[in-house]
């Protein structure tokens, strides 16, 4: 459960969470905190509305009043203009997934339909969970919000392209899992060498494109 909206308390020894009260505002607060770079500042995890904020082996109650400058910030709706524009990725797909055809039909929609509403609407990363690299993509056609399977799949291949409830995905690795699969795509969206590891961060804005099978 979400606390009190600008709420600023410890998490563990050595973090402190932030209590943002809106996905955006926790976007625009972690676009600030990593363009100032915060002496000790190691990890930073926005929520849907929190924001972690980790210092290894220090105090961060020594955090606090930059982090609430920032805060007001954020929240007023000022994240900078110095701040860079939300990266933007497409993602290609080949849209044969398992799940297409039940996905169309608890939709009212054709296959095809289905797929022209999903790479007709641009995404935002919401924030990740789940597993390494799961981004969380809001922004799905209210048409396409379907629940998700009954009984999860016990391993559900990488690249996978699926849709639960009101969010898309990108399965990062081979795992468990129970959206329903829309199709595959080719891209990597978690590399361990790479920096940062995960292809989509808080904020990027996704479009998916579809492609045929090769």
């Amino acid at each position: 459960m979400s606390g009190r909206p600008g709420a600023i308390r410890r998490a563990g020894e050595h973090a402190l969470l932030v209590e943002t009260g809106a996905l955006e505002v926790s976007h625009r607060l972690d676009a600030l905190l990593r363009a100032r770079r915060l002496p000790g500042v190691a990890e930073i995890v926005p929520g849907p509305e929190t924001v972690l904020v980790s210092v290894p082996g220090a105090d961060p109650s020594r955090l606090l009043p930059e982090l609430s400058r920032l805060l007001g910030t954020a929240s007023a709706g000022q994240a900078g203009r110095d701040l860079p524009d939300a990266r933007a990725v497409t993602v290609p797909v080949i849209y044969d997934g398992a799940d297409l055809e039940e996905v169309a039909a608890l939709t009212g929609l054709s296959p095809a339909e289905v797929v022209e509403r999903h790479t007709g609407r641009e995404f935002v990363v919401g924030w990740l969970g789940f597993a390494p690299g799961f981004a969380y993509l809001t922004g799905l056609d209210p048409v396409l919000h379907v629940p998700r399977l009954t009984t999860p799949r016990t391993s559900v291949p990488a690249g996978s392209v699926a849709v639960a409830g009101p969010y898309s995905a990108v399965y990062p690795s081979a795992s468990p899992g129970g959206w329903r699969l829309l199709g595959r795509s080719a891209v990597t969206v978690w590399d361990v060498d790479a920096e940062p590891p995960a292809l989509l961060t808080p904020g990027t804005r996704v479009r998916f494109e579809a492609v045929a099978a090769p």
